[in-house]
């Protein structure tokens, strides 16, 4: 026969796994030939950058070799520097 008393009952022990999902920085590189305005217009359309912002990016890229033009998760950044490289942009991914 069973027994009616109450057996206490543990609270399970959650265990949240937080997904760190790593994201990556989308770099544009200089070149000899692009206009700068060109990069700018570019970034503006892509990326929504207001004219300051797309315009410091651009000199960062002109001056410096490179600038991060966003950090995205992985999937988005890949279309993204596609999308750079439709307009003729050199760009490419590193981890973030």
């Amino acid at each position: 026969m069973a027994s009616s008393t109450p057996v206490p009952v543990r609270e399970p022990v959650r265990r949240e796994r937080i997904d760190h999902a790593r994201t990556w920085l989308v770099v544009v590189w200089n070149d000899p030939i692009t206009l700068m305005s060109y990069v700018v217009l570019v970034l503006r359309r892509l990326f929504g950058y207001d004219q300051e912002t797309a315009t410091r990016l651009m000199l960062q890229v002109h001056n410096e070799g490179r600038a991060v033009v966003a950090t995205q998760p992985r999937e988005q950044a890949e279309i993204s520097v596609t999308r750079l490289h439709a307009f003729g942009l050199q760009a490419t991914l590193a981890r973030g």
